[in-house]
């Protein structure tokens, strides 16, 4: 047992996102949740986070729903020439 309790020194984990591709920092927020009105997963995006938590909120009113919040980086693209 006390061998499984041992942790290695070099084990780092990192929770925070990689925004390398990140225009400026800018982020979009998306919510993916259960519409439970009719069983499928569905994502919505929002610009700030406030708005984003108020809807995954709604969606979790239910019994069975449920709602992930997550934050994207926004990529600037180059239009065709």
């Amino acid at each position: 047992m006390e061998n499984n309790q041992k942790f290695q020194p070099s084990f780092k984990q990192s929770f925070e996102p990689d925004l390398n591709g990140a225009h400026d920092g800018a982020l979009y927020f998306a919510v993916t949740y259960l519409d439970t009105d009719c069983g499928r997963i569905r994502t919505e995006s929002f610009d700030d986070l406030a708005a984003a938590d108020r809807f995954a909120s709604r969606c979790i009113a239910g019994e069975d729903g449920w709602a992930v919040v997550d934050a994207i980086p926004a990529k600037e693209h180059r239009a065709a020439a």
